[in-house]
Protein backbone atom coordinates (compact mmCIF):
# COMPACT_ATOMS: atom_id res chain seq x y z
CA UNK A 1 0.00 0.00 0.00
CA UNK A 2 1.12 3.48 -1.02
CA UNK A 3 1.98 5.71 2.08
CA UNK A 4 1.13 9.17 2.24
CA UNK A 5 2.06 10.92 5.35
CA UNK A 6 1.48 14.81 6.48
CA UNK A 7 5.17 15.15 9.21
CA UNK A 8 5.93 17.36 11.93
CA UNK A 9 9.84 17.83 11.96
CA UNK A 10 11.84 19.06 14.96
CA UNK A 11 15.60 19.86 15.14
CA UNK A 12 15.55 17.37 12.09
CA UNK A 13 13.95 14.41 14.04
CA UNK A 14 10.13 13.51 12.79
CA UNK A 15 8.30 13.82 15.79
CA UNK A 16 4.99 13.25 14.44
CA UNK A 17 3.57 11.56 11.73
CA UNK A 18 -0.59 11.73 9.88
CA UNK A 19 -1.45 9.30 7.96
CA UNK A 20 -2.94 10.06 4.62
CA UNK A 21 -5.63 8.26 2.43
CA UNK A 22 -6.61 9.96 -1.18
CA UNK A 23 -8.73 9.45 -3.63
CA UNK A 24 -8.53 10.44 -7.30
CA UNK A 25 -11.54 9.29 -9.34
CA UNK A 26 -11.76 10.32 -13.30
CA UNK A 27 -15.06 11.54 -14.35
CA UNK A 28 -15.10 8.76 -17.08
CA UNK A 29 -12.40 6.50 -16.24
CA UNK A 30 -13.22 5.91 -12.67
CA UNK A 31 -10.13 5.09 -9.82
CA UNK A 32 -7.01 7.01 -11.81
CA UNK A 33 -4.79 7.32 -8.24
CA UNK A 34 -5.03 6.61 -4.92
CA UNK A 35 -2.91 6.59 -1.38
CA UNK A 36 -3.42 4.63 1.36
CA UNK A 37 -6.71 3.05 2.13
CA UNK A 38 -8.67 5.09 -0.52
CA UNK A 39 -12.04 2.24 -0.15
CA UNK A 40 -12.42 3.57 3.10
CA UNK A 41 -15.83 5.11 4.50
CA UNK A 42 -15.41 8.39 6.52
CA UNK A 43 -18.07 11.17 7.10
CA UNK A 44 -17.93 13.63 4.40
CA UNK A 45 -18.46 16.74 6.54
CA UNK A 46 -18.36 20.09 5.26
CA UNK A 47 -16.87 18.79 2.10
CA UNK A 48 -20.58 17.96 0.92
CA UNK A 49 -21.68 21.34 0.94
CA UNK A 50 -21.75 22.13 -2.70
CA UNK A 51 -23.64 18.91 -3.38
CA UNK A 52 -25.92 19.76 -0.26
CA UNK A 53 -26.68 23.12 -2.13
CA UNK A 54 -27.30 21.30 -5.55
CA UNK A 55 -31.45 21.23 -4.73
CA UNK A 56 -31.28 24.74 -4.33
CA UNK A 57 -30.67 25.50 -7.85
CA UNK A 58 -32.46 22.16 -9.30
CA UNK A 59 -35.72 22.83 -7.12
CA UNK A 60 -35.76 26.66 -8.47
CA UNK A 61 -34.89 28.22 -4.97
CA UNK A 62 -32.01 30.37 -6.58
CA UNK A 63 -34.28 31.48 -8.86
CA UNK A 64 -37.01 32.27 -7.31
CA UNK A 65 -35.51 34.61 -4.52
CA UNK A 66 -32.86 36.04 -7.04
CA UNK A 67 -29.86 34.26 -5.65
CA UNK A 68 -26.64 35.94 -7.10
CA UNK A 69 -22.99 34.32 -7.48
CA UNK A 70 -21.93 35.47 -4.24
CA UNK A 71 -24.57 34.06 -2.53
CA UNK A 72 -24.51 30.46 -4.33
CA UNK A 73 -20.86 30.35 -3.71
CA UNK A 74 -21.39 31.35 0.54
CA UNK A 75 -24.02 28.49 0.44
CA UNK A 76 -20.77 25.82 -0.24
CA UNK A 77 -18.68 27.53 2.37
CA UNK A 78 -16.63 26.74 5.61
CA UNK A 79 -16.03 30.67 6.06
CA UNK A 80 -13.96 33.02 8.33
CA UNK A 81 -16.97 34.97 9.56
CA UNK A 82 -15.18 38.12 8.28
CA UNK A 83 -17.53 41.00 7.26
CA UNK A 84 -18.39 39.89 3.84
CA UNK A 85 -18.73 36.56 4.47
CA UNK A 86 -21.61 38.38 7.32
CA UNK A 87 -22.86 40.56 4.70
CA UNK A 88 -23.33 38.34 2.39
CA UNK A 89 -24.92 35.21 5.24
CA UNK A 90 -27.67 38.67 5.76
CA UNK A 91 -28.54 39.06 2.35
CA UNK A 92 -29.22 35.76 2.06
CA UNK A 93 -32.08 35.75 4.88
CA UNK A 94 -33.27 39.13 3.94
CA UNK A 95 -33.68 37.58 0.41
CA UNK A 96 -36.01 34.28 1.48
CA UNK A 97 -37.98 36.77 4.57
CA UNK A 98 -36.04 34.87 7.22
CA UNK A 99 -33.86 36.67 9.66
CA UNK A 100 -30.83 35.43 12.12
CA UNK A 101 -32.66 33.82 14.88
CA UNK A 102 -34.00 31.30 12.09
CA UNK A 103 -30.61 29.69 11.62
CA UNK A 104 -30.21 26.34 13.82
CA UNK A 105 -26.44 26.71 13.49
CA UNK A 106 -24.94 27.57 16.90
CA UNK A 107 -22.03 30.38 16.93
CA UNK A 108 -18.44 29.58 17.66
CA UNK A 109 -15.18 31.41 17.76
CA UNK A 110 -13.97 32.38 14.29
CA UNK A 111 -12.05 29.93 12.01
CA UNK A 112 -10.01 32.59 11.10
CA UNK A 113 -6.94 33.67 14.34
CA UNK A 114 -7.18 37.39 12.91
CA UNK A 115 -11.10 37.80 13.09
CA UNK A 116 -10.95 35.54 16.27
CA UNK A 117 -8.62 37.77 17.71
CA UNK A 118 -10.24 40.96 16.33
CA UNK A 119 -13.74 39.73 17.98
CA UNK A 120 -11.78 39.52 21.36
CA UNK A 121 -11.08 42.69 21.68
CA UNK A 122 -14.00 44.33 20.21
CA UNK A 123 -15.68 42.28 23.20
CA UNK A 124 -18.53 41.21 20.49
CA UNK A 125 -20.17 37.92 21.24
CA UNK A 126 -20.50 35.74 18.05
CA UNK A 127 -23.75 35.02 17.12
CA UNK A 128 -25.50 31.83 14.75
CA UNK A 129 -24.71 34.08 11.16
CA UNK A 130 -20.81 34.04 12.83
CA UNK A 131 -20.84 30.12 12.23
CA UNK A 132 -18.91 29.09 9.33
CA UNK A 133 -22.06 26.90 8.33
CA UNK A 134 -24.12 30.39 8.06
CA UNK A 135 -24.29 30.26 4.87
CA UNK A 136 -25.05 26.79 3.86
CA UNK A 137 -28.17 27.16 6.94
CA UNK A 138 -29.36 29.95 5.00
CA UNK A 139 -29.57 28.24 1.80
CA UNK A 140 -31.17 25.75 3.65
CA UNK A 141 -33.54 27.79 4.91
CA UNK A 142 -34.47 29.27 1.35
CA UNK A 143 -34.90 25.96 0.15
CA UNK A 144 -37.74 25.13 2.99
CA UNK A 145 -39.60 28.56 2.22
CA UNK A 146 -39.50 27.65 -0.99
CA UNK A 147 -41.24 24.28 -0.88
CA UNK A 148 -43.16 25.67 1.99
CA UNK A 149 -42.10 23.46 4.44
CA UNK A 150 -41.54 24.84 8.09
CA UNK A 151 -38.40 26.70 8.69
CA UNK A 152 -38.47 24.90 12.25
CA UNK A 153 -36.78 21.24 12.86
CA UNK A 154 -34.92 21.90 9.46
CA UNK A 155 -32.08 20.37 10.74
CA UNK A 156 -33.56 17.08 11.61
CA UNK A 157 -32.98 13.98 10.09
CA UNK A 158 -36.42 13.09 9.14
CA UNK A 159 -37.26 17.33 7.95
CA UNK A 160 -38.07 17.15 3.95
CA UNK A 161 -35.00 19.13 3.84
CA UNK A 162 -32.74 17.05 5.05
CA UNK A 163 -34.82 14.16 2.68
CA UNK A 164 -34.08 16.58 -0.20
CA UNK A 165 -30.65 16.97 0.49
CA UNK A 166 -29.70 12.96 1.06
CA UNK A 167 -31.39 12.38 -2.43
CA UNK A 168 -29.19 15.07 -3.70
CA UNK A 169 -25.90 13.42 -2.12
CA UNK A 170 -26.92 10.04 -3.05
CA UNK A 171 -27.35 10.88 -6.77
CA UNK A 172 -24.27 12.63 -7.07
CA UNK A 173 -21.93 9.86 -5.39
CA UNK A 174 -23.70 7.35 -6.78
CA UNK A 175 -24.83 5.41 -3.64
CA UNK A 176 -28.49 4.39 -2.80
CA UNK A 177 -29.91 6.80 0.30
CA UNK A 178 -30.13 4.00 2.32
CA UNK A 179 -26.51 3.11 1.55
CA UNK A 180 -26.03 6.38 3.68
CA UNK A 181 -24.42 6.36 7.10
CA UNK A 182 -26.26 9.62 8.61
CA UNK A 183 -24.82 11.20 11.59
CA UNK A 184 -25.10 14.98 12.94
CA UNK A 185 -22.54 17.35 12.08
CA UNK A 186 -21.08 19.84 14.64
CA UNK A 187 -23.26 22.62 13.09
CA UNK A 188 -26.41 20.88 13.82
CA UNK A 189 -27.49 19.22 10.99
CA UNK A 190 -27.21 16.24 8.93
CA UNK A 191 -23.65 14.36 8.22
CA UNK A 192 -23.16 11.81 5.30
CA UNK A 193 -21.28 8.71 6.17
CA UNK A 194 -19.51 7.17 2.69
CA UNK A 195 -16.54 5.93 1.05
CA UNK A 196 -13.46 8.23 0.06
CA UNK A 197 -13.99 6.91 -3.53
CA UNK A 198 -17.29 8.08 -3.99
CA UNK A 199 -16.76 11.55 -2.29
CA UNK A 200 -14.00 11.98 -5.10
CA UNK A 201 -16.50 10.48 -7.94
CA UNK A 202 -18.62 13.17 -6.80
CA UNK A 203 -16.46 15.66 -7.16
CA UNK A 204 -15.28 14.32 -10.68
CA UNK A 205 -18.50 15.22 -11.76
CA UNK A 206 -19.41 18.32 -10.21
CA UNK A 207 -15.93 19.79 -12.07
CA UNK A 208 -17.53 18.53 -15.85
CA UNK A 209 -20.86 18.23 -15.33
CA UNK A 210 -22.86 20.83 -18.10
CA UNK A 211 -26.29 20.19 -16.26
CA UNK A 212 -26.88 23.71 -14.97
CA UNK A 213 -26.64 23.02 -11.01
CA UNK A 214 -23.23 22.08 -10.86
CA UNK A 215 -22.11 24.49 -13.65
CA UNK A 216 -23.55 27.39 -11.77
CA UNK A 217 -22.19 26.73 -8.57
CA UNK A 218 -18.54 25.66 -9.71
CA UNK A 219 -18.98 29.19 -11.60
CA UNK A 220 -19.70 30.86 -8.45
CA UNK A 221 -17.13 28.94 -6.26
CA UNK A 222 -14.58 29.87 -8.83
CA UNK A 223 -15.82 33.48 -9.15
CA UNK A 224 -15.92 33.93 -5.16
CA UNK A 225 -12.81 31.80 -3.78
CA UNK A 226 -12.04 34.84 -0.94
CA UNK A 227 -16.18 33.42 0.08
CA UNK A 228 -15.10 29.57 0.27
CA UNK A 229 -13.15 30.51 2.89
CA UNK A 230 -11.45 33.66 3.78
CA UNK A 231 -8.22 35.64 4.26
CA UNK A 232 -5.12 33.17 4.08
CA UNK A 233 -7.11 30.15 4.37
CA UNK A 234 -6.18 27.29 2.32
CA UNK A 235 -8.82 26.86 0.38
CA UNK A 236 -9.34 29.98 -1.10
CA UNK A 237 -5.20 30.44 -1.56
CA UNK A 238 -5.78 27.08 -4.00
CA UNK A 239 -8.17 28.20 -5.79
CA UNK A 240 -6.27 31.58 -6.14
CA UNK A 241 -2.82 30.11 -7.16
CA UNK A 242 -4.68 27.72 -10.09
CA UNK A 243 -7.03 29.95 -10.79
CA UNK A 244 -10.24 27.95 -12.69
CA UNK A 245 -7.90 24.85 -12.46
CA UNK A 246 -9.52 23.92 -8.78
CA UNK A 247 -12.32 23.92 -6.43
CA UNK A 248 -11.13 23.00 -2.95
CA UNK A 249 -13.36 22.16 0.32
CA UNK A 250 -12.01 21.90 3.29
CA UNK A 251 -14.21 19.17 5.35
CA UNK A 252 -13.71 18.90 9.30
CA UNK A 253 -11.60 15.94 11.04
CA UNK A 254 -8.93 16.11 8.44
CA UNK A 255 -11.34 15.50 5.27
CA UNK A 256 -11.02 17.67 2.12
CA UNK A 257 -12.32 17.35 -1.30
CA UNK A 258 -11.47 18.95 -4.62
CA UNK A 259 -12.61 19.28 -8.44
CA UNK A 260 -9.69 19.72 -10.83
CA UNK A 261 -12.34 20.46 -13.66
CA UNK A 262 -9.60 21.04 -16.68
CA UNK A 263 -8.19 17.28 -15.84
CA UNK A 264 -11.48 15.57 -15.13
CA UNK A 265 -10.79 14.44 -11.60
CA UNK A 266 -12.03 14.43 -8.26
CA UNK A 267 -10.04 14.55 -5.05
CA UNK A 268 -11.25 12.94 -1.83
CA UNK A 269 -8.50 12.72 1.37
CA UNK A 270 -9.17 11.85 4.96
CA UNK A 271 -6.18 12.11 7.54
CA UNK A 272 -6.29 9.30 9.75
CA UNK A 273 -6.02 11.61 13.03
CA UNK A 274 -8.20 14.47 12.56
CA UNK A 275 -5.54 17.27 11.71
CA UNK A 276 -7.00 19.90 10.01
CA UNK A 277 -3.87 21.65 9.10
CA UNK A 278 -2.35 18.37 7.83
CA UNK A 279 -5.22 17.29 5.33
CA UNK A 280 -4.80 20.93 3.77
CA UNK A 281 -1.16 20.00 2.97
CA UNK A 282 -1.65 17.33 2.19
CA UNK A 283 -4.68 18.90 -0.42
CA UNK A 284 -1.93 21.08 -1.66
CA UNK A 285 0.82 18.28 -2.15
CA UNK A 286 -1.73 15.92 -4.34
CA UNK A 287 -2.93 19.01 -6.60
CA UNK A 288 1.01 19.73 -7.45
CA UNK A 289 1.66 16.28 -8.00
CA UNK A 290 -1.22 16.11 -10.56
CA UNK A 291 -1.08 19.21 -11.78
CA UNK A 292 2.80 18.57 -12.54
CA UNK A 293 1.69 14.79 -13.93
CA UNK A 294 -0.09 16.60 -16.83
CA UNK A 295 2.40 19.57 -17.24
CA UNK A 296 0.26 22.06 -15.51
CA UNK A 297 1.39 24.25 -12.87
CA UNK A 298 0.51 27.67 -10.78
CA UNK A 299 1.05 31.23 -12.75
CA UNK A 300 4.35 32.64 -11.39
CA UNK A 301 2.80 35.72 -10.10
CA UNK A 302 0.84 33.58 -8.08
CA UNK A 303 2.59 30.74 -6.83
CA UNK A 304 4.30 32.10 -3.76
CA UNK A 305 0.43 32.06 -2.34
CA UNK A 306 1.16 28.55 -2.15
CA UNK A 307 4.50 28.71 -0.02
CA UNK A 308 2.64 28.86 2.88
CA UNK A 309 1.11 25.90 2.47
CA UNK A 310 4.00 23.49 1.23
CA UNK A 311 6.81 23.06 3.95
CA UNK A 312 5.50 25.53 6.49
CA UNK A 313 7.85 26.41 9.83
CA UNK A 314 6.68 25.07 13.15
CA UNK A 315 7.42 28.40 15.19
CA UNK A 316 7.83 28.85 18.76
CA UNK A 317 6.78 31.60 20.96
CA UNK A 318 9.35 34.30 19.69
CA UNK A 319 8.30 33.09 16.30
CA UNK A 320 11.65 31.59 15.66
CA UNK A 321 11.75 28.18 13.54
CA UNK A 322 12.32 25.17 15.36
CA UNK A 323 11.32 22.57 12.80
CA UNK A 324 8.79 22.36 9.44
CA UNK A 325 5.70 20.40 8.22
CA UNK A 326 6.42 18.56 5.66
CA UNK A 327 4.88 15.57 3.10
CA UNK A 328 6.38 12.46 2.31
CA UNK A 329 4.90 9.57 -0.16
CA UNK A 330 2.97 10.47 -2.83
CA UNK A 331 -0.03 9.44 -4.62
CA UNK A 332 0.29 5.93 -6.87
CA UNK A 333 -0.92 5.87 -10.79
CA UNK A 334 -3.40 3.09 -11.92
CA UNK A 335 -2.65 1.14 -15.00
CA UNK A 336 -4.55 2.51 -17.94
CA UNK A 337 -5.29 5.91 -15.54
CA UNK A 338 -6.10 9.07 -16.61
CA UNK A 339 -2.01 9.93 -16.45
CA UNK A 340 -1.34 7.19 -18.77
CA UNK A 341 -3.54 8.64 -21.34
Amino acid sequence: MTELEVVRTRGGIIESRHRVACAVIHAARGLVARAGESSQSTWWRSAAKPFQAMALIEDGAADRFLLDSEQLALACASHSSEPAHLRVTDRILAAIGADEADLACGPHPPLSAVVQRALVRSGQVPTPRWSNCSGKHAAMLALARHHGWPLEGYTGINHPVQRRLLQSVAEWTGMRPEDVALGVDGCTTVCYGLPLEAMAGAWARFGTSPEPAPRRLREAMLAHPYLIAGTGRPCTVMMEAWPGQIIAKIGAEGVYGAALPTLGLGVAIKVSDGDLKASALAMVAVARQLFREFGMAAPTDLAERLDGWIEPPILNTRGEATGHHGVIGGLVFLAGGAANG
